[in-house]
């Protein structure tokens, strides 16, 4: 059984392993050099510091399977009620759901905070995130053609939007 919770700074070393595990191996990221425990530390502190939710998800042997958290979609105040998206899954528990487990909670806690947009960015070619993105009623609002240069290869990245409150409303 997975259960859910707020992250805490414990955490930073076994999201920090997740996470680089996709900097290495995957272009989800566009980040090309692995991050320390401490590194991973402060992007948590300052989502946590603007009230913004950063959940985990761990097994019964409280092992963290994946997270998922938001963070403030540009800096100016205007932009206050969206916010970016993003889950990532450690490899062996891909594929169980806990991905759309994340963002559920996530969602809900961004709805109870008045957040109104939520947008994740895809870097395309990604069926299975594409999938789980539009299984939870985000719909593709953007497409920018070879915006990153990763692995030697140029990628495109997508934009997927949802509507909270609508989308709240709407499951009423």
């Amino acid at each position: 059984m997975a259960s859910i919770r707020t992250v805490v700074q414990t955490d930073s070393a076994a999201i920090a392993k997740i996470y680089n595990h996709y900097i290495a191996n995957s272009t989800a990221t566009f980040e090309e050099t692995s991050i320390s425990t401490a590194q991973l530390g402060q992007r948590i502190a300052k989502v946590l510091h603007v009230k913004l939710p950063w959940l985990i998800i761990e097994n019964d042997q409280q092992q963290l399977m994946g997270y998922a958290y938001a963070s403030k979609w540009r800096g100016r105040s205007a932009y206050r009620f969206s916010s970016e998206v993003s889950v990532y899954i450690s490899p062996q528990y891909l594929g169980h759901g806990y991905g759309q487990q994340l963002y559920e909670a996530l969602f809900e806690q961004l709805r109870a905070l008045g957040i109104h947009q939520a947008i994740g960015g895809i870097t395309l070619p990604n069926p299975a995130s594409i999938g789980l993105h539009e299984k939870l009623g985000m719909k593709k609002v953007a497409h920018f053609d070879k915006v990153g240069l990763k692995f030697g290869q140029w990628l495109d990245v997508g934009y997927w939007q949802i509507d909270l409150q609508q989308a709240d409303t709407q499951s009423e």
